[in-house]
């Protein structure tokens, strides 16, 4: 509908006027207001009260800054939106000052760059089959600087026009797969806020590009702009290198559902808390170099899906003895953080199983911290140093496991 859109609209201009444009559109929307009214919404039963908007966008955030793939698509979309806009902003000045159109010239062109954006819908399952999702969006970045190129010194009319078509096509493209990638990379309970985050990226660049090639087109003219943007775009498709497209994810991110609420002697309430958690590893000393590349997957996945003030600690009288320990705030968000385990994260689960010694799984132990004293275990962490305080009752004491 983005391709087809700005095709439509184009002719309508070109065709009516502008005016005629948004009388038009303005009728259009009685038509989706009259299909959200009669949508009827079937809610599934959720066992967990709704999320509070501020702790939802920060756990959303902190998906994200935790995976390096959303991150990179991010990223990337930010300055595909800041550079590629530039054919899209600079459009009208083109029409007007390059080719000396009127405005239905200006519709014209924009249909002719939605009519491009439609061939690269339908051309991009083929993209995908011969080449990586990092050559489609290089890709992207060097057409568009091609076009880009050559608009700065056109001055024909269907010249340009024809231009405009692939520039459309390297859009959609782009913006496409840099969507899917979004989608395929976080699992169903965060995907809403990924996309968000990355919608936010891409139009965000979108908006500060469009101000900035405006500038730039009123110092240097707009064949200067047009010139400019076609170096940066060269640029953008070369921070590839850096900033590797990451192909789709084969990780399967559904729930596993396999948690259930545990049976417990206290009348927890959802905000009980804190709740502090400590798992104990027995790992045999040989299995140590394996056993810490395993945890820092699995501390990523434990920060992901909530866990706070993540640590690890070896027991130096008994060395084999390793102890994961976080926090959450509440106990409510104690259930979500299990709820949210996908299987990808069930395979690195497994694979400290796997390193486990003993014929019992990793013993965990749940806690939740009181204001009545605390008792104070002291572990040396092998990354940082510093004081893990377990909660406890009764008159403070110290006891110190080297």
């Amino acid at each position: 509908m983005r391709s087809i859109g700005p095709a439509i609209g184009g002719l309508i201009v070109a065709a009516a006027g502008a005016a005629f444009a948004f009388l038009f559109k303005f009728f259009c929307y009685f038509a989706l207001i009259i299909a959200l009214l009669r949508w009827k919404t079937v809610r599934a039963r959720q066992p967990l009260p709704r999320e509070a908007f501020g702790s939802a966008m920060g756990a959303g955030f902190r998906y994200v800054l935790l995976s390096p793939n959303l991150l990179k698509v991010m990223c990337r979309s930010f300055v595909f939106g800041l550079t590629a806009i530039v054919i899209l902003a600079l459009l009208p000045l083109i029409a007007r000052e390059q080719v000396k159109g009127t405005a239905i010239i200006y519709g014209v062109m924009l249909g002719f760059f939605g009519l491009g954006a439609i061939c690269g819908a339908l051309l991009i399952t083929r993209s995908r089959e011969v080449l990586t999702n990092e050559w489609v969006i290089r890709g992207a970045f060097f057409v568009l600087a091609i076009i880009c190129f050559f608009l700065a010194s056109c001055e024909h009319v269907w010249l340009s026009c024809l231009l405009l078509m692939p520039a459309g096509a390297a859009w959609l493209q782009a913006f496409s797969l840099s969507n899917v990638t979004v989608q395929l990379s976080a699992p169903r309970w965060v995907v809403g806020r990924a996309l968000s985050l990355y919608q936010t990226a891409t139009y965000g660049g979108m908006a500060a590009g469009s101000w900035i090639w405006g500038e730039l087109a009123d110092i240097q003219g707009v064949s200067g702009a047009l010139f400019v943007a076609s170096l940066v775009l060269v640029f953008g498709g070369l921070i590839g290198i850096l900033l590797h497209q990451p192909d789709f994810e084969t990780l399967n991110l559904d729930p596993t559902n396999k948690f259930s609420e545990p049976a417990l002697q206290l009348d927890l309430r959802s905000r009980s808390g804190p709740i502090m958690a400590m798992v104990d590893y027995r790992i045999d000393q040989k299995e140590v170099p394996e056993f810490l590349i395993v945890m820092t997957s699995w501390r990523k996945a434990r920060l992901r899906d909530g866990a706070r003030q993540w640590s690890l600690l070896r027991d130096l009288e008994k060395p084999g003895l390793w102890t994961e320990c976080y926090h959450v705030p509440t106990w409510v968000e104690h259930l979500r953080h299990n709820q949210r385990q996908t299987h990808a994260d069930a395979e690195i689960a497994a694979r400290l199983d796997a390193l486990h010694q003993g014929d019992c799984p990793p013993k965990s132990i749940k806690i939740e911290r009181q204001t009545c004293g605390y008792t104070t275990t002291c572990r040396l962490s092998p990354t940082w140093t510093g004081l893990e305080r377990k909660a406890g009752s009764g008159v403070p004491s110290s006891t110190c496991q080297a």
